[in-house]
């Protein structure tokens, strides 16, 4: 709204109104209204919250300190929703498909994220929403940006070449006159860190392009699904999801704006994506909305974001680092999510495995997802493999000491774009 008003003043010379074409203005803008949004309405959602009485259902697990939380008002992912909403209808490009997009994920997983919430809630479900529906709503997702990517005209790229100087003596990073479509993507370690999804559909001659499209389709699912339901099971701790998130969102606004500039992109030699940057005016919204409801979320927690906040965040961090082709960074940089999901899938496997070979099934680890696993003291009766740490952790010394390698992970992944 206030982008397309003040384009419109623009023509007739008003003094300020050229601040809307500059990124980091809008971005500055969208971070600081979507932080007060998320201060201000935060509060009147919770006091609604408590008073419908959507309290979050708490099992008995002999965690330290569990049962107080019994009660805390849940569904608080609405918060983060309309704290990114808002900012970016106000300040967003709305003709850019990368926003809309954006807008697109975000309502589709906190559409879905509320009705399992709904379920759990207001149906007395403890299971809420049947898990194939939850993996039905993310394919569903990952097909949409998937076709999106591929059939927009505007979603293109210039691949990044480098090339020897007339001396011979040192490489520079040219790029191709043309925007292309491309199936390529960027990967960490290499010299030339570009793959093309292409390379693995050679195989089919004159179709191996559309066959790296059909191949990016297919990762474009997988890396939704997995990172939605990684952020989902890693809310479990006060403020551990929302933490967490926020420096990886950080961490991607930077490649963002990185990618969205030729000049920026081309010292990294990465590939440069026109019209990208208008992410990081999202990306800046979804920040300081994730700040904000943190207020509220740190320990102790006066709000749980629920399913409508975890899925939400998860399938927001996958669309986006999809559109900014580093979809292979984010085993590295969402490596807890990832971690989080293989302890329960390691869990469960090697419970089913032990029991059907012994009779009495065996754990890996006290108890998962991991993050609880510390919060479980050793040798407490519990039949598990790994018993260290022996003394239970404070639960928030588990999600600072989580924080902390969060932004570890954020800097490595930054550093293996340079390491070739």
């Amino acid at each position: 709204m206030f982008y397309y008003l003040f384009n419109y003043l623009e023509r007739f010379d008003v003094p300020g109104a050229r601040l809307m074409d500059y990124i980091t203005f809008r971005s500055g803008m969208a971070l600081l209204l979507s932080l007060f949004i998320a201060l201000v309405i935060g509060r009147k959602i919770i006091d609604r919250l408590q008073l419908m009485q959507v309290g979050e259902i708490i099992r008995d697990l002999g965690l330290e300190g569990q049962m107080a939380k019994r009660g805390t008002p849940t569904m608080g992912g609405v918060i983060i929703i309309l704290s990114i909403l808002i900012p970016c209808l106000l300040v967003g490009n709305l003709s850019s498909v990368y926003m809309l997009l954006m807008i697109g994920a975000t309502i589709w997983l906190g559409s879905l994220g509320f009705a399992d919430d709904y379920l759990k809630i207001h149906r007395h479900n403890k299971d809420g929403m049947s898990g194939k529906f939850k993996i039905i709503g993310q394919v569903g997702l990952g097909l949409i940006v998937g076709l999106t990517m591929y059939l927009s005209p505007d979603i293109v790229i210039r691949e990044n070449v480098e090339q020897e100087t007339e001396e011979g003596t040192e490489m520079v990073i040219t790029y191709k006159a043309e925007n292309v479509k491309s199936t390529q993507t960027t990967i960490p370690f290499v010299k030339n860190n570009n793959f093309d999804y292409a390379y693995l559909t050679q195989w089919m001659g004159r179709y191996a392009q559309t066959g790296g499209w059909i191949v990016f389709v297919l990762v474009t699912i997988f890396v939704i699904t997995a990172t939605s339901n990684g952020a989902n099971l890693t809310d479990g701790l006060d403020g551990l999801c929302t933490g967490v998130s926020a420096i990886i969102c950080v961490a991607l606004a930077v490649m963002a704006y990185l990618g969205g500039n030729i000049i920026y992109s081309s010292y990294l030699n990465i590939m440069y994506i026109p019209g990208s940057e208008e992410l990081v005016v999202f990306m800046a919204a979804f920040i300081g909305a994730l700040i904000g409801f943190l207020w509220y979320n740190a320990y102790p927690a006066q709000v749980f974001m629920g399913d409508t906040g975890s899925l939400t965040i998860g399938g927001i961090i996958a669309v986006f680092a999809i559109l900014i082709h580093k979809e292979l960074l984010i085993p590295l940089l969402c490596a807890i999510f990832f971690v989080e999901d293989l302890s329960v899938m390691l869990q469960v496997a090697y419970f089913k495995y032990t029991k059907r070979r012994t009779g009495t099934g065996q754990r890996i680890f006290k108890m998962t997802p991991l993050h609880h696993h510390y919060q479980k003291p050793g040798n407490a009766g519990i039949d598990a493999l790994i018993q260290a740490p022996l003394r239970a952790i404070p639960e928030s010394k588990i999600v600072t000491r989580f924080w902390i390698i969060a932004i570890f992970l954020a800097a490595i992944t930054f550093v293996t774009l340079k390491i070739r």
